[in-house]
């Protein structure tokens, strides 16, 4: 469940990404939603198993309701999912 999860966390990451500096800003300076519309059923379905699996591995994990929480702030973030490590234990 490890692996899924710093997968996802890699996939939503990029997708975030991708969308946020890549995908809106066309659509907004050239009118062109195509983009936007390519990668924002990805990124809602990254977010959501992100999500799914972080509630999962709360107990496993051990985490504190705190850590929890910051797992799932970092959803929100740019770049944020690329540090999730930091609070995974193996």
């Amino acid at each position: 469940m490890i692996n899924l999860f710093k997968i996802v966390s890699l996939l939503e990451g990029v997708s975030y990404i991708l969308l946020l500096f890549i995908a809106t800003p066309i659509k907004y300076i050239y009118d062109n939603p195509t983009y936007v519309k390519w990668l924002g059923m990805p990124h809602g379905l990254l977010f959501v198993a992100y999500i799914i699996i972080a509630f999962l591995l709360w107990q496993p994990q051990k985490w504190t309701t705190k850590e929890f929480f910051i797992v799932c702030l970092l959803s929100l973030l740019p770049f944020g999912t690329f540090f999730v490590g930091k609070y995974l234990k193996e």
